[in-house]
């Protein structure tokens, strides 16, 4: 893939580009917590987007996607939302416009392989990679927390979707064979080994039904959350966020809040306590416990938080009735897109037959597995 963004670039552009790779993410658990200023377990994964970059020495900004073959380009003086893969771009720009640093014209290509709407957060890919290879040009010197911001703003601002920081954390800041515990209040973070990474793959099978974080829903349950907030700060004044109240005071106050705000908060409330107990399991190599909290995990979000569909519960039930898989969940935004498996390494070609198998039965569609690896975040790489 790295060869033909280039041999592309070369053929559109004639000149010789800088090349970055930019990994798509799983998060083992800890889902819509993190615009709720609450705790993530993600990593990057061997699925990638890839850059050939280079300036121009003019004002304008040429790309090209290898994924459609489509040009598209724009003035950085006059940067507006629109357009579908290329307003991703555009929103890096300008963010970075926004904090005063001059960007100058360029000439890319970007191809990959992450599977669109999986729930990989291939727009955080996207995102990253422009950021570190733009940074590395321009000297701006950026830290990857600030590159990471750049392409959350990017995507608040441009396709409109108000995600939290957990995927562009996720993309600029992987390292190989560990996972990540982000504090998406402080932003403090730390790694965990994935001890496990020998006799235990991370797989993920791709329910085909395909998703859009830009869609209604994924706005209307932040819209909750806040609503929860703002109704529970009557009663705990000093809080900002689900982060600073636990469930058993969301439970406390049930009458206070209506049916659904109420599951939407004892949803978040519950998996940041998850995801902090799943590290304390990762740490004492108690996988099966740490299994158990994903399965969980699954449950609220599909009953609370109301964010799965039927293929998604079916591959999740699937999963629980194998003795090969550790635990499993739906991972992204939902609606769509992959469950998460943590499959033994012996297994793993039976338990992709089975599912695919059993799958096709119920729903006449064959779905896609992926045998991932951890591994490290956005870089530029040698061409």
């Amino acid at each position: 893939m790295i060869e033909q963004v280039k041999a592309k670039f070369h053929q559109l552009f004639g000149k010789e580009p800088i090349m970055v790779s930019s990994p798509g993410r799983i998060n083992l658990i800890g889902e819509h917590t993190d615009y709720n200023e609450g705790f993530v377990l993600p990593a990057a994964i061997d699925k990638r987007i890839i850059y050939a970059i280079a300036l121009n020495g003019t004002d304008t900004c040429n790309t090209y996607a290898l994924f459609n073959n489509e040009m598209a380009s724009f003035s950085i003086h006059d940067i507006r939302p629109g357009g579908d893969w290329v307003n991703y771009l555009k929103g890096v720009v300008y963010q970075l416009q926004q904090l005063g640093l001059t960007v100058k014209g360029f000439d890319c290509v970007v191809h990959g392989d992450i599977p669109i709407g999986a729930g990989l957060s291939s727009s955080a890919a996207v995102e990253g990679g422009l950021a570190v290879g733009l940074d590395h040009l321009l000297g701006f010197q950026l830290s990857r927390m600030q590159m990471a911001k750049v392409g959350q703003l990017a995507e608040h601002n441009f396709p409109g979707v108000k995600c939290g920081i957990m995927d562009q954390f996720a993309n600029l800041h992987g390292q190989k064979d560990r996972v990540m515990l982000l504090d998406c209040r402080s932003l403090e973070y730390q790694y965990f080994p994935f001890e496990f990474s020998k006799t235990y793959k991370i797989v993920l099978v791709n329910s085909m039904v395909h998703h859009s974080l830009a869609s209604s829903e994924y706005n209307v349950r932040r819209a909750q959350c806040e609503e929860g907030v703002e109704i529970l700060k009557r009663f705990f004044p000093g809080i900002t966020s689900l982060r600073g109240v636990t469930a058993a005071q969301v439970d406390q106050h049930k009458s206070s809040l209506p049916d659904k705000v109420y599951d939407r908060c004892r949803f978040v409330t519950q998996e940041n306590e998850r995801v902090q107990q799943a590290c304390t399991r990762l740490q004492n190599n108690e996988l099966a416990e740490a299994g158990r909290l994903m399965y969980a995990s699954h449950d609220g979000l599909s009953r609370l938080y109301e964010v799965s569909c039927p293929e998604l519960d079916f591959l999740a039930n699937l999963a629980k009735k194998r003795p090969e898989v550790a635990g499993a969940r739906m991972m992204g935004g939902g609606f769509g897109g992959c469950t998460i498996n943590l499959v033994k390494i012996d297994q793993v070609d039976e338990f992709a037959s089975f599912v695919q198998g059993r799958y096709k039965d119920q729903y006449g569609v064959l779905p896609d597995v992926y045998v991932t690896s951890i591994e490290d975040g956005t870089k530029v790489i040698a061409g």
